[in-house]
């Protein structure tokens, strides 16, 4: 199931052309708010297919009957880029555990790369619901290496893999290589270029150097 939530006009679309911005960009701090609020708008979207309990909650006046969560999931990004997405969704599920996988492209001389995966830090995810996010889907193979190293960590029973930015061919590519059905995609807007060098365009850029700064 792919959900594009930027074909209905709303809010997110204001903050997804603040990060596009190549002006705007030029302020980090308010580089990484932007996709934090991004982040709380997916959290507040994905919340919808959640499964929820009746409690009784004990008012000053009487007691009301109310449905909560019954259970957080657990929310995991791919460093360093998805860390303010990731603040995003962890303002909403502020009771989730939470993962983090290490992936870095390793580059060649005839401009191809293969993606490597060197840390994953995680609970166990078994039967637990796993929200995989990542600012950008460029090719695809970042977030088809993470998906797979979470999977060691156990079978959870559905995973939410969201990304603002998409580009058509990393969507096509990861629809191939994940075809389970206890998997949905959330994206903002898909963007159908991929240069040749795997940038999305017009996408935003680096999304980690514009919101942490440039690395060596």
């Amino acid at each position: 199931m792919i959900n594009i939530l930027g074909l209905k006009n709303s809010i997110l679309d204001q903050f997804i052309s603040e990060v596009r911005d190549a002006q705007i960009q030029k302020d980090s701090m308010r580089f990484r708010k932007n996709f934090e609020r991004i982040g709380e708008i997916f959290a507040y979207e994905i919340s919808k297919r959640l499964e929820y309990e009746s409690v009784e909650v004990v008012t000053q006046l009487g007691v009301a009957q109310s449905p909560v969560l019954k259970s957080y999931p657990v929310i995991a990004s791919i460093l360093r880029a998805g860390l303010p997405l990731h603040t995003g969704l962890l303002n909403f599920f502020d009771k989730s555990e939470n993962a983090f996988i290490s992936a870095s492209r390793m580059h060649h001389k005839d401009g191809s790369f293969d993606v490597k995966v060197e840390y994953v830090s995680s609970p166990d995810i078994t039967d637990r619901v796993v929200i995989l996010c990542d600012p950008m889907i460029a090719t695809g193979f970042s977030v088809h290496f993470a998906y797979k190293a979470l999977l060691e960590k156990g079978i959870p029973s559905h995973i939410h893999i969201v990304a603002p930015i998409a580009s058509a061919e990393g969507i096509d590519y990861l629809k191939k290589k994940i075809t389970s059905k206890k998997v949905s995609f959330w994206v903002g807007v898909i963007d159908d270029e991929l240069t040749a060098q795997s940038y999305i365009v017009p996408g935003l850029g680096d999304a980690g150097d514009l919101a942490f700064g440039s690395k060596i």
